[in-house]
């Protein structure tokens, strides 16, 4: 999952785009980057971090320029390589800076065309880095030095026909202008804006409509799944649907937990979903748990807040705060097994121990995915004082991998696959356990935007919508995996064992 920005204006845009990015760090904490343009040439800054410690005032004074596009970045296949931040850039044909939200399903196929019949050279495991070289090929089609709308579209057009899976994108092309477009299943979601100037309308896209009231702009609407958007850098606006039989079925994980609750994706606040979330799930307790005595609802912070407040209202108990998340703690960067997770959970939350003596509570969370951080929290709700612990989930068991852009991509890991209910329970040692229905999440969702007739959700019920997943895909997945794991760490053993008091230093 990532975090895209671009916007067209007629002042510096660095700064707008720092704030964007800022917005939705969220979206991708392991890599930021910003590329401008300014009189004919590209400026770039982008390394692993967090946005704010990868850009300082020596390098935001050198993004000039009046156009720019901007990404965080969350590995979705095992790298964190700062060679696999974004933006990426060709220079041919034009020059191209391009960022990219999501993943493709058919990524090996494709860099197999790009690299025996397009000639294109691939320089990182990246998907994104593909999906530039494929638009950049189709644009060497075009004859002169400023592209038309019709060409850009045309492009886009053949990209949705070579390609499969979920992205949202937005790329700059010097000398002409910005375009951005989304799959035709509009799995990732991509939002438009506008800024009246004194010289001028200027134009935004963003991951999230969030990104746009932070800097300032009026969102418009969302992208269309399979439209494109191209404004020139006069600020011309030009879309087009260039799908050819585009289906609105975007990711339902963005609403459960991904997405800020402040936002709008497709027509749905992001809020009032979880909302409804807690209410249907507030209606499954009453029904299945009318024999649990429930002293206090205590969500786990975030995400879960407010759905743990709407179920405390249904079920008419108290909600009180019964964790306080350390925002300040270090990052870890990678962390790839249980041990370092379990760890982690320890240092970024703790509990306040008043709010579990001698309770019987139910914790609530947006989700259970691996299960340890679930179970380590119920251990520290037990080590405070809880009589039980009863565990709400406001998604229902994830049981399948994820292939479009959320890093859930072996079932091995998955606690709840092949697992029952009671199983699960009893490995997080939770004195009950309850999921949201898969039925009464996509009514959650869609009672904010009933038009949409159908959500992406696999990693409930194994329905991929892109139609080419299969299980001989998912095991080519899972065996990439592992071995970028293994690589990873054969590069973190051999950096240990440098001296450090010889390297050069900055």
């Amino acid at each position: 999952m990532c975090g895209i920005v671009g916007i067209v204006g007629h002042a510096p845009v660095a700064q707008d785009l720092y704030d964007g990015l800022t917005v939705l760090q969220h979206r991708g904490q392991d890599a930021a980057g910003i590329m401008t343009i300014d009189n004919g040439n590209f400026h770039l800054r982008k390394d692993n971090g967090l946005v704010k410690d990868v850009f300082h005032t020596r390098h935001m004074k050198r993004l000039l320029g009046t156009t720019g596009i901007a990404h965080c970045r969350y590995p979705t296949a095992g790298s964190s390589s700062s060679a696999e931040a974004q933006p990426f850039y060709v220079n041919s044909p034009y020059g191209i800076a391009f960022a990219h939200n999501g993943n493709l399903t058919n990524a090996h196929e494709l860099r197999e065309e790009v690299v025996t019949l397009a000639r294109r050279h691939i320089n990182t495991t990246s998907d994104s880095e593909i999906l530039l070289n494929i638009f950049a090929h189709e644009l060497q089609a075009c004859h002169g030095m400023v592209v038309t709308p019709e060409e850009i579209f045309k492009a886009v057009t053949t990209v949705h026909q070579k390609i499969r899976g979920a992205y949202a994108v937005v790329a700059s092309i010097i000398g002409n202008g910005m375009v951005a477009f989304r799959d035709p299943n509009g799995i990732r979601p991509l939002a438009l804006g506008k800024r009246q100037s004194e010289l001028g309308m200027e134009y935004m896209v963003a991951s999230e409509s969030v990104a746009l009231d932070a800097v300032g702009f009026t969102f418009m609407r969302d992208v269309l799944p399979g439209e494109a958007v191209y404004i020139t850098e006069a600020g011309e606006l030009f879309t087009q649907q260039c799908a050819a039989a585009p289906v609105h079925a975007p990711c339902i994980f963005e609403f459960v937990y991904f997405a800020r609750p402040d936002s709008f994706i497709d027509g749905i606040s992001v809020y009032a979903s979880r909302v409804n979330m807690g209410t249907k799930l507030g209606d499954k307790i009453k029904r299945e748990w009318a024999d649990k005595d429930i002293d206090v609802v205590i969500p786990i912070p975030e995400t879960s807040m407010d759905v743990a407040l709407q179920i405390a209202n249904t079920l008419d108990l108290p909600y009180r705060q019964g964790f306080v998340k350390n925002r300040y703690i270090g990052r870890t960067f990678i962390m790839p097994g249980q041990k370092q997770r379990r760890q982690s959970v320890r240092r970024k939350l703790n509990a306040i121990k008043s709010e579990f003596k001698g309770k019987n509570v139910l914790l609530v969370d947006d989700s259970i995915v691996r299960g340890t951080t679930s179970g380590q929290i119920i251990e520290m709700a037990r080590e405070s004082g809880a009589k039980k612990v009863y565990f709400a989930s406001a998604a229902p068991e994830i049981r399948f991998p994820n292939v479009y852009g959320i890093d859930m991509p072996s079932p091995h890991e998955l606690i709840a696959y092949g697992r029952e209910i009671e199983q699960i329970s009893e490995l997080i040692q939770a004195d009950g356990l309850i999921f949201q229905d898969i039925d009464d999440l996509v009514d959650a969702v869609r009672l904010e935007n009933p038009a949409i007739e159908q959500f992406e959700t696999s990693v409930f019920d194994g329905k991929y919508i892109t139609g080419d997943v299969n299980q001989v895909y998912l095991d080519r997945v899972n065996n990439d995996r592992n071995e970028k794991a293994k690589s990873s760490s054969r590069s973190k053993t051999e950096l240990s064992n440098i001296d450090v008091h010889n390297m050069p230093q900055d």
